[in-house]
C-alpha cells in the first residue's frame, strides 16, 4: 500500500492485519488462478501427431517460455511494493510452468512413439509422472523405456535440481535485494 501524501510504500509489517490478509489472499489467488490456467492449457494443447521433430520444437519452445517467464518474474519482483509476496507468486508460477511443459512434452512423446514409456501416457498420467519425477518420488509405475525418453527425463531431473534451485535463489534474491526507495526531498532542502 502506498501513502499517497508522501508517495512512499508503507512497510508490510506496518499495514493493518486486514490489509495484510487481503494482499496475501490476492497473491495466493493469483498463483492458484495461473496454475489452473496452465493445467487447463495442458489439456487443450494440440499435442497429437506432433511427431518427433514437432515434439522437440515444442520442448525447446516450452523451455524458452519458462526462461522468459522467469525473467519477467524477476523484473516484477524488483519493481513490486511488496517483493516477498511477488516472489511467492513467481516461485509458484515458475514451478507450475515447468511441470506443465514437461507433462506436455511427455504426452507428445508418448503419442509420437508409444514405446517411449512403459505405457501410453495420457495428459493426466504425464502430469502425474512429471510431478513424481519432480518430487523425486518415482513410484516406478511409469518409466521411460527408450533412450530418447530417458534423456528427456534426465533433462527434467537436472533442471529440477539446478533450475528450480536457481529460480528460487534468483526470485528470493530479487525480493531481498530490491532497492530501497529514497524519500522525496522536503521543501526546505
Amino acid at each position: 500500500m502506498r501513502d499517497d501524501a508522501a508517495m512512499t510504500v508503507i512497510p508490510f509489517s506496518e499495514l493493518g492485519a486486514p490489509v495484510r490478509r487481503r494482499l496475501l489472499a490476492a497473491s495466493i489467488l493469483r498463483v492458484v488462478g495461473i496454475n489452473v490456467l496452465l493445467v487447463v492449457l495442458l489439456y487443450l494443447l494440440p499435442l497429437k501427431d506432433l511427431g518427433r521433430v514437432g515434439t522437440l520444437v515444442f520442448f525447446l519452445a516450452g523451455l524458452v517460455v519458462f526462461c522468459v517467464a522467469t525473467g519477467w518474474q524477476v523484473r516484477s519482483i524488483v519493481a513490486a511494493d511488496y517483493p516477498r509476496l511477488r516472489a511467492i507468486e513467481g516461485i509458484g508460477t515458475a514451478l507450475a510452468l515447468l511441470v506443465v511443459v514437461f507433462a506436455a512434452v511427455y504426452a507428445a512423446m508418448s503419442d509420437a512413439s508409444p514405446a517411449s514409456f512403459s505405457g501410453v501416457l495420457t495428459r493426466s498420467s504425464s502430469l502425474y509422472f512429471t510431478i513424481t519425477t519432480l518430487s523425486t518420488t518415482g513410484f516406478g509405475d511409469i518409466v521411460p523405456t527408450t533412450d530418447t525418453a530417458r534423456l528427456v527425463v534426465s533433462v527434467q531431473m537436472l533442471l529440477d535440481l539446478t533450475l528450480l534451485g536457481t529460480v528460487v535463489r534468483v526470485l528470493a534474491g530479487a525480493a531481498r535485494d530490491r532497492p530501497t526507495p529514497t524519500p522525496p526531498p522536503t521543501p526546505d532542502q
